[in-house]
């Protein structure tokens, strides 16, 4: 009897992946990890900056209220993104990954250039965060549709025995975003004042996201399809209708491995930038030289976990070390409030992640053996989209939330060490396919 999980039957579409040209490889790897390297050095500028737009786009008078407005902003990005994913996702599995990826380029760069061009709340009143709210829903809506096409290309791109070292490379990339986004804002807090930063300067990095998406466009235009859509569902409703009829369980599980992954990225970028300005008082190139060295850092281990994944298995790389980072989240974060400093913070984190890259790398390279390629993405895309959403989107509010409220400096830290749980629990429960009804042939667990 087929368990959640199980293959697609004859009676329907049975989708399958085509193996890319050998001499093309790099170009198809290229294509995804620069597109999405963009998408999320979109994301993380925003946090970067959450305080400067706290105070353009809501001055109530009150710093830490308008930093409170900045970050629920940042957070409504994220109620887009499971309905991004449920529909790209789905329209990747009918039509092809390289169409979809192509779109949310072009989606991120709208939504980009709305933020670097809107006026401020002084210059347009209320108009200017309503505007802002809604450049960041379709920021959201393009995200949640982006990593699933991405990955699954990935894993789809890979030689034999490669995929979790391949599938690593998406997380690989979000931090190549990070490293970037870090070094615009190390360069801008080196070339300007913090009031001119609050004047104009945090529009820069919009800019520069802007201008290099054309590029990821006319890459990704250029590269080959994994997906034989020939024998793909003929509708989305199909797709779904597939996807949470006889795949429930596995979209479940793939749901709950997500809260560690993410809660624990965003305390590493929260802790670097927002709680390194207004908790302990640090001035903003130090906070953005620390989110650089733990950028570069999670660019390197997502690799080394990726390659560990296909040497020793997914599974026992993607827990250990989880547990390690659940185990010592805490003691870290109070070695950083009792002596804050640049060494300290960049060490300290740079530490955790480590353990953050190494574990939520071959976790996303996981996801895809767990579901066929007849939704495989829209798979992938729903439960990573909807688990960011509630979780992602969550975290800096309830960060900066619990410590204005507590006035503990490291009561946050709880929900970090609860969310990690979650997934160690859920990653253990993981069955992925014994055969994945395409040309990538079974891998061990």
């Amino acid at each position: 009897m087929a368990h959640a999980g199980a293959s697609v039957d004859s009676a329907r579409p049975t989708s399958t992946a085509l193996r890319p040209k050998a001499q093309s490889t790099v170009l198809n790897v290229t294509a995804a990890i620069l597109g999405n390297a963009l998408e999320f050095f979109d994301f993380a500028v925003y946090s970067a900056y959450a305080v400067f737009l706290g105070k353009a786009f809501f001055p109530t008078g009150n710093a830490f209220t308008s930093l409170l407005f900045s970050v629920a902003t940042f957070g409504v990005g994220f109620v887009t993104r499971p309905l991004g994913g449920a529909v790209i996702g789905a329209y990747a599995d009918r039509h092809g990954r390289k169409p979809a990826m192509t779109l949310t380029i072009w989606l991120m760069a709208v939504g980009t250039g709305i933020i670097g061009l809107l006026p401020t709340y002084e210059t347009i009143g209320i108009a200017a965060p309503i505007l802002l709210v809604l450049a960041r829903l379709l920021q959201g809506f393009s995200t949640g549709g982006e990593m699933g096409p991405a990955t699954t290309y990935l894993v789809e791109s890979a030689p034999l025995r490669r995929r979790g070292l391949f599938g690593s490379w998406q997380l690989a990339s979000q931090n190549l975003g990070a490293v970037f986004a870090a070094l615009v804002g190390v360069s801008i807090s080196q070339a300007l004042p913090e009031s001119d930063i609050q004047s104009f300067g945090w529009r820069i990095p919009f800019f520069i996201g802007l201008v290099i998406a054309p590029v990821g466009i006319y890459i990704r235009n250029r590269i080959d399809e994994t997906l034989d859509v020939s024998t793909a569902h003929k509708s989305t409703g199909a797709v779904l209708s597939d996807l949470f009829g006889r795949h429930r369980r596995a979209l479940f599980l793939c749901f709950l491995v997500i809260p560690g992954a993410t809660v624990g990225q965003y305390f590493l970028s929260y802790t670097a930038t927002t709680f390194a300005f207004t908790t302990l008082k640090l001035p903003p190139s130090i906070g953005f030289l620390a989110n650089l060295t733990s950028a570069v850092t999670g660019l390197t281990f997502s690799l080394v976990g990726g390659w560990l994944g296909d040497r020793y298995g997914l599974k026992p790389v993607a827990i250990w070390p989880r547990i390690l980072y659940a185990l010592l989240v805490f003691p870290a974060a109070m070695l950083i409030v009792q002596a804050p400093g640049g060494f300290v913070l960049a060490a300290t984190l740079s530490f955790l992640m480590v353990l953050q890259a190494m574990s939520g790398a071959v976790t996303i390279a996981l996801i895809p053996k767990c579901f066929p390629a007849a939704v495989r993405t829209a798979g992938l895309s729903i439960a990573y989209a909807t688990g960011v959403a509630i979780f992602g989107g969550s975290a800096q509010f309830i960060f900066t939330w619990l410590i204005g409220k507590t006035g503990d400096p490291l009561s946050h830290v709880w929900w970090v060490i609860a969310a990690n749980i979650v997934t160690i629990y859920a990653v253990f429960q993981l069955r992925p396919l014994p055969d994945m009804q395409d040309n990538l042939p079974p891998q061990d667990n």
